[in-house]
């Protein structure tokens, strides 16, 4: 049985999906984007508070379904340009401090509202 994950924590959704969905102590985390959810408006153009603030919002919905990061298996890591993935890993790690997860980084040619990095988190209990 599926179970859609929602938190104010982190910003609603922009489109037809779900910020997260838990089937089978699976925990599928959509795409997220530096939106901070205070305000609704995307941080300042800087890859590591961009960065940053995506982890924030991973966190916010880990937590609201129970899991936390030492749960995530896999996440995918978008980047507006590879030229930034220096500034992303390096805030990336922060929280990851051992055993971190399986992980893909791919430079794509738009990402929604032109932020630097989206990233998309699976986690498993």
């Amino acid at each position: 049985m599926k179970k859609i994950i929602n938190t104010n924590a982190a910003p609603g959704a922009i489109g037809p999906y779900s910020q997260a969905v838990e089937v089978n102590g699976m925990l599928f985390i959509s795409g997220q984007i530096p939106i901070d959810p205070a305000t609704g408006k995307v941080v300042e153009d800087d890859i590591t508070i961009q960065t940053e603030r995506v982890m924030q919002n991973i966190e916010a919905i880990l937590r609201e379904a129970g899991y936390d990061f030492s749960h995530v298996v896999k996440s995918t890591c978008l980047l507006s340009d590879m030229a930034n993935f220096a500034g992303m890993n390096a805030v990336y790690g922060k929280y990851y401090h051992t055993e971190p997860p399986a992980r893909a980084a791919f430079a794509v040619k738009t990402l929604p509202l032109n932020v630097l990095v989206e990233i998309e988190t699976i986690a498993v209990k």
